[in-house]
């Protein structure tokens, strides 16, 4: 795997890992509107699915930090699947998110067009 490759995985992991804490522990901070669209009356109703998708997004950078331990220690090939797999997932992820509310189409480029690149690089 490129060290390019290996420093987008990198930077996405510790986005993801930023992610986390936001969804998992400050979705209720105003500041966090536009990225959520979460209204104050909803924060109870929300609170199982948005906890449970900022832990989904921690094991996602945990699976990218693993795909580059796992390359820059000799196995590449494993190391190279993990964060191909983990970059196509998040591509799909981010059409997933267009098409199911619009007005977040700046967290889908923030999370499809760094894993698209990412897995360009991959493969």
């Amino acid at each position: 795997m490129s060290t390019a490759a290996q420093v987008l995985a990198s930077v996405i992991a510790v986005l993801l890992a930023s992610v986390w804490l936001m969804e998992s522990f400050f979705y209720r901070h105003s500041r966090l509107y536009p990225l959520f669209l979460l209204e104050r009356r909803d924060f109870d109703a929300v609170r199982l699915w948005i906890v449970n998708l900022g832990f989904y997004n921690l094991s996602t950078a945990i699976a990218l930090a693993l795909g580059v331990v796992l390359a820059r220690s000799g196995h590449v090939p494993q190391g190279e699947a993990l964060v191909a797999f983990t970059a196509g997932q998040h591509v799909f992820l981010a059409l997933v998110l267009l098409a199911t509310e619009r007005r977040l189409w700046l967290n889908t480029l923030l999370e499809g067009v760094p894993a698209l690149v990412l897995l360009i690089l991959v493969l």
